[in-house]
């Protein structure tokens, strides 16, 4: 009776927090239907084809480069030795650690006419101003593409590169056997077995080319992103901003969708390759061959990590006296205040998910986890306007009640504090915490819970006393994530933080948008260390057996 009623209770839990996941979703939505009808057709008419279509634009060219940069670099640290391969296996997931704003701050100036670039250009050619030559401008459409597509390339690979790892040889040595030459099985066999994971990589950099505001602001490219931020803040229109990421939504849930369909056939694909136990014989290139080689996955890593990482650093460097300064420091902590509340909500939220789903495994458990987890591929900016309309009407109904009753002003307690920006952050980065916990709890044999209930114990009682403490390290993974996640948002933090509110996010754009990006340069370091720590983490979970 008493295993009864604490699953009763894991179940009620997992609704309320799937309710509370899904409370941003609906409210986008309650608004938009609400909203006056004559706004959404100006909008339509006036808005949304330059938007929609540049937005739309910048989602394809993503995808072509970073498939392309990702792909091919998977391909050549798989299947060809050549100098400093392993070295470049690992610092190909580099960019990872590279925020996309900032790293557009970063090449707006390598590129700027001021830059070394430019610089260098015109001592070459002997011009004397910008009149006298032309040059690609990076305030543009493309520039965007190279800085997202130099970031986010990455999720490509890694996807890529474990796929063609599980491959073996076997697919490879019968196709060779027919005659086929190096790249023709890579075109005909290789290629499209790892199509499944390199679809779920695309899907991710769309999911965070649409989250991005910063970048595509300081470059001045306006998409249906930096739209809804405009509507909403500049125009002063809250419905036409809930009526465009309404719009946005449907094309983030189709992705959503595209991406589980995509991950389903890769689990298939990984499960047939896993019974090939023969390992990827790579070829030993030599000559101009090793370094072209070497060459296409070095550039990545040049163009994603080390040059803006340089340029940030080398302005950082000229400016320590700010490292100690108090409004870095105000930002700091109120940085690790938010990240560290959102971590502790996230881990909380997906441990209960999770045992949920463990101690009940079902279609209604499984949903509620899925549900929940939706909020990964929610644009920061849709999200802000998602979690503002229900917590400020929660305001004004508690402040009215006591008003009324103890003629006592509350004021915006949830609406008008950091509370906005951790229940934001929560719902977005869940799907890390209960997919590094769900993943903790498919290492432990079902045998543990059943040994721990024999000897008297409920289920919470085995949860706390037997699971949690061989769950260690991934309770420990999925709070750094969600960490350092948060440390790094800005879409969501610069429309939901009140006044006088600053993270190191929020700092860095608002000294890049004075074009004081001199200045960012120093909580821009601290953003990027950060964001590192994840990476050596992905790094060490390579099989170093197959990176040898």
């Amino acid at each position: 009776m008493r295993r009864f009623a604490g699953l009763q209770r894991l179940t009620v839990a997992s609704t309320l927090i799937c309710a509370l996941m899904l409370m941003p979703v609906a409210a986008i939505f309650w608004i938009a239907a609400t909203g006056d009808a004559s706004g959404l057709s100006h909008l339509a008419e006036t808005v949304l084809p330059r938007t929609a279509g540049r937005t739309l634009s910048l989602l394809i060219f993503n995808a072509i480069a970073t498939g392309i940069i990702g792909v091919l670099t998977a391909w050549l640290v798989v299947s060809f030795d050549f100098p400093f391969r392993r070295l470049l296996s690992v610092a190909l997931v580099l960019p990872m650690a590279m925020p996309i704003y900032l790293s557009a701050y970063a090449f707006g100036e390598f590129f700027d006419f001021t830059g070394p670039v430019q610089t260098i250009y015109r001592a070459l050619f002997g011009f004397q101003s910008a009149r006298d030559y032309s040059f690609p401008d990076i305030r543009s459409l493309g520039g965007v593409v190279l800085v997202m597509a130099s970031v986010l390339y990455p999720y490509v690979y890694l996807a890529a590169r474990s796929v063609f790892l599980m491959q073996g040889r076997n697919a490879a040595d019968v196709a060779r056997t027919l005659g086929a030459g190096r790249f023709r099985v890579f075109w005909r066999v290789q290629l499209p077995m790892a199509r499944p994971a390199i679809v779920v990589g695309l899907t991710l950099v769309m999911m965070e080319s649409l989250n991005d505001i910063g970048a595509v602001q300081y470059l001045g490219v306006n998409t249906l992103t930096f739209s809804i931020y405009e509507t909403w803040l500049n125009r002063g229109s809250l419905a036409g901003a809930a009526q465009l990421a309404a719009i946005m939504l449907v094309f983030v849930f189709l992705l959503i969708l595209l991406e589980r369909i995509a991950r389903r056939n890769q689990r298939y694909s990984a499960s047939r390759a896993a019974g090939d136990g023969r390992r990827v014989q790579r070829q030993k290139l030599i000559g101009w061959r090793a370094f072209c080689a070497a060459l296409a996955c070095l550039a990545p890593v040049l163009i994603g990590f080390v040059i803006p990482a340089l340029v940030l650093l080398d302005y950082a460097l000229k400016r320590l006296d700010e490292f100690a300064s108090e409004r870095l420091f105000d930002a700091l902590l109120t940085s690790i205040s938010v990240s560290a509340l959102a971590a502790v909500a996230a881990i909380i939220f997906g441990l209960i998910l999770s045992f949920s789903v463990r101690t009940k495994p079902g279609r209604q458990t499984r949903s509620l986890a899925r549900l929940s987890a939706l909020g990964y591929g929610i644009p920061g900016t849709v999200l802000a306007i998602g979690v503002l309309i229900p917590l400020a009407a929660l305001d004004n109904a508690v402040d009215g009640a006591l008003r009324n009753t103890f003629n006592i002003s509350t004021g915006l307690i949830l609406s008008g504090s950091g509370f906005a920006i951790v229940y934001a952050c929560t719902v977005r980065f869940l799907a890390m915490a209960e997919g590094n916990i769900d993943s903790g709890f498919q290492k432990l044999s079902p045998s543990l819970d059943m040994a721990a209930r024999t000897l008297g114990r409920t289920p919470g009682q085995a949860l706390f006393s037997v699971l949690l403490p061989n769950m260690r390290p991934a309770l420990l993974t999925a709070a750094l994530l969600v960490f350092i996640e948060t440390l790094k948002e800005l879409s969501a933090t610069i429309l939901l933080r009140p006044f006088n509110f600053n993270t190191l996010a929020t700092l860095v754009y608002e000294d890049a948008s004075r074009s004081q990006v001199e200045s960012a340069s120093v909580p821009a370091m601290i953003i990027i260390l950060a964001g590192l720590i994840p990476v050596l983490l992905v790094s060490r979970s390579m099989d170093p057996q197959r990176t040898h």
